[in-house]
């Protein structure tokens, strides 16, 4: 599998030791910065070409998978999250790492270099790689919901609008107190 990675300056010792891992493993890693220490780096440009690199290799049908790191991988999640296509989680326990894949279909995650070991994340990255997408009904029509969105905008029908009748929540509430009566 082709994996993606990016840091900052946050991650930069952790994203080496780490793709080291990856190699051994026989994955294909491609590193996407930076390539030096730079306390004064930005995160942004070095996750989102990444990002852009998982969603290029598996529009051309590639098994590829990326993983952006910082000091807590908030940041990073976010800027992976700005690529069409990319749906990243932040994760930070063994759970975190198969639910991403499971039932969200992640194809990038985040992790907190200052946050966790490199034991601690090699064991989330492995998880991750290792887990496939459930495919079961309901994770994919939520998948599907978050691409249409994405693509034109669309949304599922409000529920609260079936409810209420497009009424506020204190109309909703209010009438539900007078159909009770007096206590």
């Amino acid at each position: 599998m082709r994996i993606h990675i990016a840091t900052d300056h946050a991650g930069l010792e952790f994203s080496t030791q780490l793709q080291h891992h990856l190699a051994q493993q026989g994955h294909d890693v491609t590193d996407h910065g930076p390539i030096e220490y730079d306390p004064l780096d930005d995160y942004p440009a070095f996750c989102i070409r990444a990002a852009q690199a998982v969603v290029r290799d598996q529009d051309a049908g590639l098994p590829a998978l990326g993983i952006v790191f910082g000091g807590s991988g908030n940041g990073e999640q976010i800027a992976a999250n700005k690529v069409r296509g990319i749906r990243a989680a932040l994760v930070w326990s063994i759970a975190t790492a198969e639910l991403a894949r499971e039932h969200n279909d992640a194809n990038v995650i985040a992790i907190g270099a200052r946050q966790h070991t490199v034991e601690e994340a090699i064991g989330f990255i492995d998880r991750f790689i290792a887990t496939p997408f459930s495919t079961e009904e309901r994770h994919a029509r939520r998948i599907a919901q978050l691409s249409a969105f994405e693509s034109d905008g669309s949304l599922q029908p409000d529920p609260r609008a079936a409810v209420g009748g497009g009424r506020s929540a204190e109309q909703i509430e209010s009438d539900r107190r007078q159909a009770q009566g007096p206590r």
